[in-house]
């Protein structure tokens, strides 16, 4: 692993995580290229800004669920192929309901070079300190649809009061949020912005 670069849990104590694209609970149905083991990575200067994120979450009632931090150039390659393959049904309607397969890249849900590769952005999420439920968002991690945008206006007055709450936690903490994912983060100030990372997650 590159040398700024660490296991999240170890460096923010609290936080759960579910590597997706380590699992078969993703979009394409099976683990990634580069996802060899269930941690999420990133920068040593992403944990310091999530610890920031943890305590004051924290503050709130509220824990950490990461999805995904790093993300390596290969798996990046790997949605890229998926999305020009023929439909075959299997995560449709979990992930992308209402467009086909291959508007992902149009749509920006997917992309050629992802932010994740840098090491400074995140996938995640709130739960209840005092039970351990998630607090409901309108919609899982990586629901392709419109649903997902920060202004999505099918979702329930609670549910956005929970994005607000993730939403101003985050960005007070020094990451600016993306548009059409409600759980998706970047750092500011990140360290790498220019670098795209492809070691392997073991």
């Amino acid at each position: 692993m590159n040398g700024d670069f660490v296991y999240i849990d170890d460096w923010v104590p609290g936080v759960r995580w579910d590597a997706k694209y380590a699992t078969w609970d993703n979009f394409t149905g099976k683990p990634v290229d580069g996802y060899l083991a269930n941690r999420i990575v990133g920068t040593r200067f992403l944990c310091t800004a999530l610890e920031q994120v943890r305590e004051k979450a924290a503050s709130l009632g509220f824990g950490l669920l990461l999805w995904d931090g790093y993300r390596p150039q290969r798996a990046v390659d790997c949605f890229l192929r998926w999305s020009e393959q023929p439909e075959d049904g299997r995560t449709k309607s979990h992930h992308y309901p209402n467009i086909d397969r291959a508007d992902m890249v149009k749509q920006g849900y997917v992309a050629a070079k992802s932010g994740h590769s840098r090491g400074g952005t995140v996938d995640l999420t709130l739960f209840h300190l005092a039970t351990g439920e998630l607090v409901p968002m309108g919609g899982g991690h990586d629901l392709m649809d419109p649903i997902s945008r920060h202004q999505a206006s099918e979702i329930t007055p609670s549910e956005v009061q929970n994005r607000e709450y993730l939403r101003s936690i985050m960005e007070d903490c020094g990451f600016d949020r993306y548009d059409c994912e409600w759980w998706h983060y970047t750092l500011r100030n990140e360290p790498h912005p220019d670098v795209y990372f492809d070691f392997p997650i073991t």
